[in-house]
């Protein structure tokens, strides 16, 4: 099961960028999503996890309800990125929300790409996506 924030602020018609809130509703996900990690179902948490100490206290979740937990990572630049959120901002699906450069921007100065060491606790390393557009080494200083 897939847990996106987005997709339930768009079914509930709520500002996607209205923070306090976005944390009550990744709070109540992990909470299905650990009930459902009891049950032996896969979760995918899709969401935040832009920090290391993020992730590693959810590997630790994880690891506490006996799950294994894996990371997906594309690492793609700042250019590619804005070039591919203008053209879904041009025609948004469904389960989005429009999101400007200056989003982007802090957004993209906040966020911690999984090092080495973190990717190869799992064994996967990300590879460059097959059209060229992602980068398995980080742009970011």
């Amino acid at each position: 099961m897939r847990f996106t924030p987005d997709e339930w602020f768009e079914a509930l018609a709520f500002d996607a960028y209205d923070e306090p809130l976005r944390a009550r509703i990744e709070a109540l996900q992990w909470e299905v999503a650990a009930r459902l990690l009891t049950l032996n179902i896969d979760v995918i948490l899709d969401f935040g996890l832009w920090a290391r100490e993020e992730r590693d206290g959810y590997r630790a979740r994880g690891a506490a309800l006996g799950a294994g937990t894996e990371i997906r990572f594309l690492d793609v630049s700042r250019a590619e990125l804005w070039a591919r959120l203008s053209s879904r901002n041009a025609n948004l699906p469904p389960g989005t929300f429009h999101v400007d450069e200056a989003s982007l921007d802090a957004w993209w100065s906040m966020f911690e790409p999984p090092m080495r060491d973190e990717l190869e606790r799992q064994g996967s390393l990300p590879k460059p996506l097959p059209d060229g557009s992602g980068t398995s080494e980080s742009e970011r200083p």
